[in-house]
């Protein structure tokens, strides 16, 4: 390690710890980062400043659900970092606060980031009134994995995995086994934006979306959520566990199914003691429209950042590494230039590299956080029964309707 170089984490509400020992005035990168499974951001400050030794790096660790808030008050009062992610679907909702540097002059200048390069998804959430405000550190969606070895004990070809959602619903029920505690399903429910991340595809696989949510498409979706938990082919706990909980479930051969992202893949393969694969996401019916969700961080720049050009150059670092993203973190790049070179597992590379041909973005739109808020909470209210599915959609349909108005 270089010995400029000493890293530490800080919670959101610590103070920042200097990550240079060097010469007093060297020049200083701020550097946030949400807490994160694949050690990415850690890994990428560390080979960054190992090239980069007239630096000094300052990181600080921000929880996922606290960023939004956090990064505002930052922002507006000057404390800001240089660099910071943001879930690609808020990035509008900065962008339209006038407080994300656009980059699209530094783009045109730079010969590692190549704006036509970026794929069409990823590049739609990180732009805002036509320009360029953030850089995708790669690209991801969900899409079902599925144990093979519970496929087979009860009579399923894991080669012919369910293609719409009577199939999975009959899948799941064969695969539901409550002496052994196992459940034919497990997703994500929350009432938060890993909730409406799962649920978006089913409503846009029934012809509706976020901005449909009373139309008969998105009834039937929630309906069909509803049914997975009232049979209890899922369990009660999909109502708070996210996604990596979720997984948890899966690799511990509690649910024959899981709903997940490549992310997800790494910790699979090391723990799980059965065969398992990656099959697309059912949709409605089996010869209709594949949907997914389109998910990943894009790194943006505040616009009162204090080392902006040196933000931008780590920036070009982590797109110059995209040909790393499978086999190193389990995330599909961003670019559509970087070749991950012999996959590590090959049959889910395959499988999610066809799943984000169908990945649709969230939004962008800058009322998003309130969009989202009014999917899941209806989402919720449903699979609670604390609403008939009619009502709930109809009122978040609302409520998406007026916050959007403007």
């Amino acid at each position: 390690m270089n010995r400029r170089f000493t890293l530490r984490w800080a919670s959101a509400a610590a103070a920042l710890i200097s990550l240079g020992l060097g010469a007093a005035q060297a020049e200083t990168l701020k550097i946030w980062s949400f807490g994160e499974q694949d050690n990415y951001t850690e890994t990428m400050v560390k080979e960054f400043q190992a090239k980069n030794p007239d630096l000094t790096i300052e990181v600080r660790r921000v929880a996922f659900s606290d960023v939004n808030d956090e990064a505002l008050r930052a922002i507006r009062s000057g404390t800001g970092p240089d660099i910071m992610p943001i879930d690609n679907p808020n990035v509008a909702f900065f962008a339209a606060k006038k407080a994300l540097l656009d980059l699209d002059d530094m783009v045109k200048q730079s010969k590692v980031i190549h704006a036509d390069k970026i794929f069409p998804g990823p590049r739609l959430n990180s732009t805002w009134g036509g320009k360029l405000v953030g850089i995708p550190r790669g690209a991801n969606t969900i899409a079902l994995y599925i144990n093979d070895d519970m496929f087979r004990e009860a009579g399923l070809d894991p080669e012919k995995p369910p293609r719409s959602w009577a199939e999975l619903h009959a899948a799941a029920t064969k695969l539901n086994n409550p002496a052994k505690n196992i459940f034919g399903l497990a997703f994500s429910a929350r009432g938060n934006e890993e909730g409406t991340f799962q649920f978006l595809p089913y409503i846009q696989s029934a012809g509706a979306d976020w901005n449909k949510l009373d139309s008969p498409g998105a009834i039937r979706a929630v309906e069909f959520w509803q049914k997975l938990l009232d049979e209890k082919l899922a369990s009660r706990d999909t109502l708070n566990r996210g996604q990596s909980d979720s997984t948890a479930t899966f690799i511990n051969g509690n649910a024959a199914m899981v709903v997940s992202g490549p992310w997800e893949v790494p910790g699979i393969d090391k723990s799980a003691k059965f065969k398992w694969r990656v099959a697309l996401l059912p949709g409605e019916k089996a010869d209709g429209v594949h949907t997914s969700a389109l998910g990943e961080q894009s790194y943006v720049i505040p616009k009162n950042a204090a080392n902006p050009k040196a933000a931008f150059r780590f920036m070009e670092y982590v797109i110059s590494q995209q040909g790393r993203n499978w086999n190193d973190f389990g995330i599909l790049p961003a670019t559509s230039d970087a070749v991950a070179k012999d996959p590590k597992w090959p049959q889910a590379y395959q499988a999610f590299s066809e799943q984000m041909k169908y990945a649709r973005p969230r939004g962008p739109n800058p009322e998003w956080p309130q969009i989202s808020k009014a999917i899941s909470g209806a989402m919720q209210q449903v699979l609670t029964h604390q609403a008939d599915a009619r009502t709930a959609m109809a009122a978040a349909a609302a409520q998406v309707q007026r916050v959007t108005k403007n």
